[in-house]
């Protein structure tokens, strides 16, 4: 923690919020000037930090405290019956780490997905330099997962390996594969992962308990929230 107590940080203006459009967001970053070690953006991550593109943030509100840092402990994970149907679903799939890069067949599904499933958010219309920006950073520890079904690519799960667990930024998947639940068991095949590396958790970033979206991250149990600056199960 003594080098976290050197680090600086800077606070945005309020903008408009992402997830509950009645609400004022103040986003409080990392100085963009720290190099990206691996090390401090894992105790970071501890304290409900995340990264995007080059950034590592929190959620810095001074009225809302509505997004609240989940992750899910890896060695008490126990799937569902239906989480267990989503792994059986996708046994078939190959899964392959690689490291981030910029190709048309990553982008063109990436089109595809935001198209599909987010043209309402703030991430439509997709482009060249918001996909680069955002998720293709060769950081040492960032991958992607490729999830391949005979060669044809079905889901990307951008992921970050720190030393306490796998940070899962953001996946994007085929919108035509509906019934195989490319987006649960990405995460399912995460915490897995985790496991398997003997690693703590699988961090999920903010669940908003009145934001539909977010719905999906309660229902992997058992389930931590940081509240009051501390990690508590979710009952």
């Amino acid at each position: 923690m003594t080098e976290l107590a050197r680090l600086k940080f800077y606070a945005t203006q309020p903008h408009p919020c992402s997830y509950l459009p009645e609400e004022q967001a103040t986003t409080l970053f990392l100085d963009p000037s720290q190099p990206m070690d691996v090390d401090v953006y894992a105790e970071l991550s501890e304290m409900g930090f995340r990264r995007s593109g080059d950034h590592l943030y929190r959620p810095h509100c001074q009225r809302c405290n509505a997004c609240v840092p989940a992750r899910i402990p890896a060695d008490q994970f126990i799937p569902s019956r239906q989480q267990k149907r989503i792994l059986k679903r996708n046994s078939d799939l190959t899964i392959t780490p690689v490291r981030p890069a910029f190709t048309e067949e990553y982008y063109a599904l990436y089109v595809r997905y935001i198209e599909q499933r987010h043209a309402d958010g703030d991430m439509y219309p997709p482009s060249r330099d918001q996909f680069s920006t955002f998720l293709v950073r060769d950081l040492p520890f960032s991958r992607f997962y490729e999830f391949r079904l005979m060669g044809d690519l079905k889901a990307v799960a951008v992921t970050d390996v720190l030393p306490n667990g796998l940070s899962a930024v953001y996946t994007f998947y085929d919108p035509d594969e509906e019934r195989r639940s490319l987006g649960r068991y990405a995460i399912l095949w995460q915490v897995g992962e985790s496991a398997r590396l003997g690693l703590q958790a699988v961090y999920l970033g903010y669940w908003i308990k009145n934001c539909r979206k977010m719905n999906y991250k309660t229902q992997y149990r058992p389930i931590e929230l940081f509240v009051n600056q501390r990690w508590v199960t979710l009952s």
